[in-house]
């Protein structure tokens, strides 16, 4: 199951940021979850193809969340990345798996 549903902008390559090819589900970028913490997550998206310069609705579960425990909450923005390379970007719109929800003070 998705721990989270977010929209997913895919950034148009300009110099060392973005992508020049589209992606599609199951694509597997790094997620900055905290400012010291990358975690690879799969993404699934709404629409086949996911062209650079695009914003689509997706789902994304990540490998070991048990590592960065209250991580997310909703409207947070999620650098995504390959390596150093920043390519787009996820902001949180829902949170399924609880053990991710930062708790209110």
């Amino acid at each position: 199951m998705a721990d989270i549903e977010a929209l997913i902008t895919i950034l148009s390559a300009n110099g060392n940021i973005g992508k020049n090819r589209p992606v599609s589900s199951g694509y597997r970028p790094a997620h900055l979850v905290r400012p010291d913490y990358l975690t690879t997550g799969i993404h699934k998206y709404e629409t086949d193809i996911v062209e650079p310069g695009d914003t689509v609705k997706g789902t994304i579960t990540f490998i070991t969340p048990e590592v960065y425990p209250e991580s997310l909450w909703i409207g947070k923005i999620i650098n995504l990345q390959e390596g150093a390379r920043l390519i787009g970007y996820a902001e949180v719109t829902e949170i399924y798996n609880e053990l991710l929800r930062k708790k209110e003070i």
